[in-house]
């Protein structure tokens, strides 16, 4: 795996910040969902036109896996859900414009799989309150303290390797496609490549971003329960 080169590096106190191209296309994602979101969503009407169609059975869908999975009371969850599945599809599909994905880097992965730890424990301790919070590692009985911590500390660590595991794989035979099918013709990589990126690049991405917010979802409910 190749070091991140920094486009732009400067220092707050003794911390230095370094402005990756992972980082650029990030910011690029959410200024462009922010764009959308505020598009799509101006002028609702109660006689849908088919902008709001699409908003709508994109909600559905959403809302739709979090009942199915988690149940009705967690509604609440839609809004993370979401942002989640769509946030992580567009980082996993950037590279059919030849924009190499962010979840290539370990550290962006593992940013995400935090995110998740962290809303999973915090929904637990809004719903419970902190101190049966606590009470929940010692169950079912007090024995099982360290394996329940082990579980917890597992899931981030497991959703980072999955996504960056797969993604980083699908980018490298990518690259060796299109290095190879270069030394023989250019014209070759107009159009045998096509199959791969839709495998790689669209079918991999999409099941990857449901595996990620599934487990996230999935993981909400079971510690929140338990």
């Amino acid at each position: 795996m190749e070091a991140l080169e920094p486009i732009v590096s400067f220092w707050i106190g003794n911390f230095k910040v370094d402005i990756t191209p992972e980082i650029l296309i990030q910011w690029a994602i959410i200024l462009i969902l922010f764009i959308l979101a505020w598009w799509s969503t101006r002028n609702l009407k109660i006689k849908p036109d088919k902008k709001q169609v699409i908003v709508e059975s994109i909600y559905e869908t959403i809302k739709n896996l979090v009942y199915e999975n988690a149940g009705e009371k967690y509604r609440d969850l839609i809004p993370f859900i979401g942002s989640m599945a769509v946030y992580l599809l567009l980082m996993n599909l950037v590279g059919l414009i030849g924009v190499v994905p962010p979840t290539k880097s370990f550290s962006v992965t593992v940013g995400m799989a935090a995110i998740s730890f962290v809303v999973v424990q915090g929904y637990a301790i809004k719903k419970h309150g902190f101190g049966s919070y606590l009470k929940g590692y010692a169950q079912p009985i007090p024995i099982m303290l360290p394996i329940n911590i082990l579980e917890r500390v597992t899931l981030p660590i497991s959703l980072a390797l999955r996504l960056f595991g797969n993604v980083l794989a699908a980018t490298f035979i990518i690259e060796l496609v299109y290095e190879s099918l270069g030394k023989i013709a250019w014209v070759t990589e107009l159009v045998i490549p096509v199959a791969l990126h839709g495998y790689f690049d669209i079918f991999d991405g999409v099941i990857q971003m449901v595996i990620f917010v599934m487990l996230t979802l999935i993981n909400i409910k079971i510690v929140s329960e338990h």
